[in-house]
């Protein structure tokens, strides 16, 4: 590893004794990797001001244990400019990553999502939609994202008209007519989301599927970064 360059972008960086960080990188080539980044803390060098999020970077780094030592660091691209909830958002994208990824765990397809969702961030795209596709591409990668296609108890497809329950060990169930009243997904939304459609319908769908899948995988402590969607008290 002391040779090869990493393309990554900093998740998070937290102070390490007087004059050093503790930064977490999202790489393309290794996952989700810690290295501590030697004397900068306190200094003006280009290393410091290169460690912030939302920057496509490459890293080189050393040692053998699980925490690295950062040994260069240079900018791809310039820094991804956001604002507001654009930025919320993708502070919410990266604790995700971070809270998320097992270290270690190298995934072209959420690299690639997590690439697609800031720059959809910065141009102002459906932020509902960002957020799911990448909610979704981290749920495909932990294998937890359900076939929307599919019956899982009677291997049957999913009618357009019907109304499914969901499962979360197993997948989704279609629900008897003498329970239509009760609460349940419709088939419509459900193919929609297997074609990759985002539908006002699906989107709630996606929204509250997602909600419940990652649920155990954030665990018991809540997401700093949800608390900035939250009104402010005055």
């Amino acid at each position: 590893m002391n040779d090869e360059w990493l393309n990554a972008y900093v998740l998070h960086r937290r102070p390490y004794r007087e004059t050093s960080y503790i930064v977490d990188f999202f790489t393309l080539e290794e996952g989700r990797i810690s290295a501590v980044a030697k004397g900068v803390k306190n200094s003006k060098s280009d290393k410091k001001s290169l460690l912030q999020p939302f920057q496509h970077l490459r890293i080189q780094l050393s040692g053998k244990s699980e925490l690295k030592n950062l040994r260069h660091v240079e900018s791809v691209s310039p820094s991804i400019s956001l604002v507001g909830t654009a930025l919320f958002c993708a502070m919410y994208v990266n604790e995700l990553s971070n809270r998320i990824l097992p270290a270690g765990l190298a995934s072209d397809g959420v690299y690639s999502a997590y690439e697609s969702a800031l720059h959809a961030l910065h141009l102002n795209g459906d932020i509902e939609i960002t957020l799911r596709e990448f909610e979704f591409a981290l749920l495909d990668e932990m294998g937890l994202l359900p076939d929307f296609t599919t019956d899982v108890e009677y291997e049957m497809p999913i009618e357009e008209k019907g109304s499914y329950h969901f499962q979360p060990d197993a997948g989704f169930i279609q629900m008897p007519d003498n329970m239509a009243g009760a609460r349940g997904f419709p088939g419509s939304a459900l193919l929609s989301l297997a074609q990759g459609e985002f539908t006002p319908l699906s989107k709630k769908v996606a929204k509250v599927l997602c909600r419940d899948l990652l649920k155990p995988l954030i665990g018991s402590k809540p997401l700093k970064s949800r608390e900035l969607f939250m009104p402010q008290k005055r």
